[in-house]
């Protein structure tokens, strides 16, 4: 049976399973409007996924066909994935910020042999050592390139306009811009009362930007095409803050649960990456590649056990760390260092 919560208001939320993931589910959030029902993410693309999000909407008396629009709050497949299938059942748009299109329109076009010369070329940089980097030139030595995720992904036909109101009839749903999870990240302000009279201004779809006890991954913004260089962790300390100065009455995250404290979970994570990245400087006293500062860095399991792909995604959070601590001026390259590696600066 599909979990379906009632927020009150005409908003729900659906437990859709997101496969072989320890987060779960994806919690997408039905929002009524006056010309039908709205979808706030749909979930991951995976028959189990589609018949819990098609089972879970029946429990509302909605058909899929029924859906009238779909919002993204970003482009990762357990937001986004499903898109597509909802559009072709009932011919809803599909919404989603520019810079998260450009995301899956590149991706789209993607030879996965090039992206995968590109990872290498990455982790090589980084400091990878050479048994980590093996299985990646058999790959491509034998020919045998996995698809790249999101081949399939579905092209939005709305743009997402920061600051603005969506086309919703009856529903005030304005877009806040929080990048730092993905370049187009949004988070959805429901500037309407609280339905249980709850003090703040509303209610907050936060996507991924602000979950109740997890630190959303912050890596950096890869592709293989551009050479611009982007603060991430940066550009999410800074959309925190924004989202902070909403004083919501309840945040409705699209994984764990709703909470109601926005401004002590904001301090918690302000907080969480200030130690961080003050640990990061301290391990800097010697030249560390990426690598090694991932290795060294505290993550939820031993390096060891760490899987394959997510020590890879590990790496990228290292550098979207070192990038803010060059940025601010803490630590630097060391040139002529091959692989690159970076030393703490100043006090």
């Amino acid at each position: 049976m599909t979990q379906v919560t009632e927020h009150g208001g005409g908003v729900w939320s659906l437990k859709v399973p997101i496969p072989d993931n320890p987060l779960g589910h994806t919690l997408v959030h039905l929002l009524d409007t006056d010309r039908g029902p709205v979808l706030i993410d749909t979930g991951w693309d995976d028959p189990e996924s589609w018949d819990t999000l098609v089972g879970g909407l029946a429990t509302l008396g909605i058909a899929i066909k029924d859906i009238h629009g779909v919002v993204i709050t970003h482009h990762h497949p357990d937001h986004h994935g499903l898109s597509g299938q909802v559009r072709a059942a009932s011919g809803a748009w599909i919404a989603m910020h520019p810079a998260d299109t450009h995301v899956v329109r590149r991706t789209r076009t993607q030879v996965p042999g090039q992206w995968l010369d590109y990872i290498t070329a990455k982790l090589t940089t980084a400091g990878a050592p050479a048994e980590h980097l093996a299985p990646l030139h058999a790959a491509r030595e034998s020919g045998r390139m996995r698809t790249v995720p999101g081949l399939n992904s579905a092209l939005p036909d709305r743009d997402i306009t920061p600051g603005e109101l969506l086309d919703l009839a009856g529903r005030r749903l304005r877009a806040i811009w929080t990048p730092g999870h993905t370049p187009g990240h949004v988070c959805l302000h429901l500037e309407e009362e609280h339905p249980s009279g709850l003090a703040g201004n509303g209610r907050l779809f936060s996507g991924d930007h602000l979950l109740p006890e997890i630190s959303p991954h912050i890596g950096l913004y890869e592709d293989p095409a551009e050479e611009a260089v982007t603060d991430p962790l940066g550009d999410y300390l800074d959309s925190l803050e924004r989202i902070e100065r909403l004083a919501v009455a309840e945040v409705l995250p699209a994984h764990q649960y709703p909470f109601t404290d926005s401004a002590a979970r904001v301090q918690e994570l302000l907080a969480h990456h200030e130690e961080r990245l003050a640990g990061l400087r301290r391990l800097l006293a010697q030249p560390l590649t990426p690598w090694d500062l991932a290795v060294r860095m505290e993550w939820n399991r031993p390096w060891d056990q760490i899987p394959y792909g997510s020590k890879n995604i590990a790496v990228s959070e290292a550098e979207a760390h070192l990038r803010r601590l060059v940025k601010l001026g803490h630590a630097e390259a060391v040139e002529g260092s091959d692989p690159l590696t970076y030393v703490a600066v100043g006090a």
